[in-house]
């Protein structure tokens, strides 16, 4: 069972834990309080919907479209430019969604119903 209070302990660890690595990885000027606000209701959003025990697949796409939204908040309020390679980290969890998305539509190919074929004569 999912208990509320274990569910916001680890979600505050993982909370804190991603604004201290954005901060390594971002200019000097952006703080990981700066950080910290901007990734707060994503993260919030998500261990509400967890707590909720949405599907897995729901659960991906949303974290994903969060994990996007916050990306271009830090792009906000970064009084510098972010480097290249942290736009393109914000992209990531939404290409491997699609990409698993899209790999389960390729595997299930063939239990889709055949076009009914239609003979005129």
């Amino acid at each position: 069972m999912r208990h509320p209070i274990d569910i916001v302990a680890m979600f505050a660890a993982i909370w804190l834990l991603a604004s201290m690595v954005l901060d390594a990885l971002t200019p000097k000027e952006l703080t990981a309080v700066m950080i910290g606000i901007a990734i707060g209701p994503a993260i919030v959003i998500t261990a509400v919907f967890y707590y909720l025990r949405c599907a897995r697949l729901d659960f991906a796409v949303m974290f994903a479209a969060l994990w996007l939204i916050s990306d271009i908040a830090i792009g906000f309020i970064s009084p510098k430019p972010l480097p290249h390679f942290l736009i393109v980290l914000g992209f990531v969890p939404a290409l491997l969604v699609g990409i698993v998305l899209h790999w389960q539509r390729f595997q299930r190919r063939h239990e889709r119903l055949a076009w009914p074929s239609i003979k005129r004569g």
